[in-house]
């Protein structure tokens, strides 16, 4: 049936009506809700969206005493150093992207197997105290855990102490530059692979219980069950989170590498947080620093998308559906 044109906005006009009152009516439902996420709402825009204004200096050359007003606009002048083949951009580069290579290989699925692990294990009480031993090195700070390392692997730690004792030769590990690297690595999963556990174990905490009832009764022993229910179950939340990952990789443990840079060299241990920081931050050149910032950013941004894509080719749900 044909609707009259003169009706038309009458009819908009409760559509309008009808929708305000279901808002109205969810407002009052949720208000609690509301009321409670409001803080964190506010806290979020202040503290993230509003400094997003300040890459206004990235694009200017930046002196605190005159502040955005006063400092000249230069355009693309901070951004030189994509074109001009700076080396020692070149080098920090090199470094970050060799170091998000070892520890996304590396580092990232340890967690995965530890939550394996643990979750095999038929003992609660044992289960419980392996997680608190593993989730404890998590909640020290990085000036503590180089200083550990410090005193178990450096010239005069204890590993040393003992080589000297039975007449051995010293094994030089701190202050070396080929092995910073590995270094840097062994102390990232000291410290994090066992907090990382926790969300793998809630997801594997989800899985049905009977499928594993089912595969048993079936005569699949514990390597199919790992195989054809674990591991496909974990496929989902394994995929988000190194999604998660790829758009932060770019940031590589910036307190973690100035507290060991010294020893080493900025050969070896630059990366481009501690490029900004020496160049920018100490050198004083504000833009600059702006400018890296922004650059990581937007390609932290555009890895997630080409990840999420990708993800999605395969069939999986990534961290937003299209």
């Amino acid at each position: 049936m044909a609707i009259d044109v003169e009706s038309r906005p009458a009819i908009a006009g409760r559509v309008a009506a009808q929708r305000a009152r279901r808002s109205g009516q969810r407002f009052r439902r949720d208000k609690l809700l509301v009321v409670l996420g409001v803080p964190g709402a506010a806290a979020l825009f202040l503290f993230q969206y509003v400094p997003l204004l300040g890459n206004i200096i990235a694009f200017q050359d930046y002196q605190p005493f005159t502040g955005i007003d006063g400092s000249p606009f230069v355009g693309l002048d901070n951004f030189s150093f994509l074109w001009e083949g700076n080396s020692t951009f070149l080098n920090a580069l090199a470094n970050t992207l060799i170091l998000t290579v070892i520890q996304t290989v590396f580092v990232f699925p340890i967690p995965l197997a530890l939550a394996l692990l643990l979750s095999s294990l038929a003992g609660e009480r044992l289960k419980g105290l392996l997680q608190s031993v593993l989730y404890l090195p998590h909640f020290l700070s990085w000036v503590i855990v180089v200083a550990i390392f410090q005193q178990m692997l450096g010239n005069a730690g204890m590993l040393n102490t003992f080589m000297v004792q039975n007449d051995l030769p010293i094994i030089h590990i701190i202050g070396v530059p080929e092995l910073f690297k590995a270094l840097l690595t062994s102390q990232a999963i000291w410290k994090d692979a066992g907090w990382g556990t926790i969300i793998f174990l809630a997801a594997i905490s989800q899985i049905d219980q009977e499928q594993y009832e089912a595969s048993a009764v079936d005569g699949a022993n514990a390597w199919q069950r790992l195989r054809y229910i674990t591991l496909p179950s974990l496929k989902g939340i394994f995929i988000l989170l190194l999604i998660l990952r790829l758009g932060s990789s770019l940031s590589i443990g910036f307190e973690q590498i100035i507290l060991q840079q010294g020893p080493v060299g900025l050969d070896a241990s630059e990366v481009l947080d501690t490029w900004v920081y020496n160049n920018g931050i100490v050198g004083g050149d504000w833009g600059l620093s702006a400018a890296v910032g922004l650059v990581k950013g937007l390609v932290g941004v555009l890895l997630v998308i080409g990840a999420n894509k990708l993800a999605h080719k395969f069939g999986e749900q990534g961290i937003y559906q299209k």
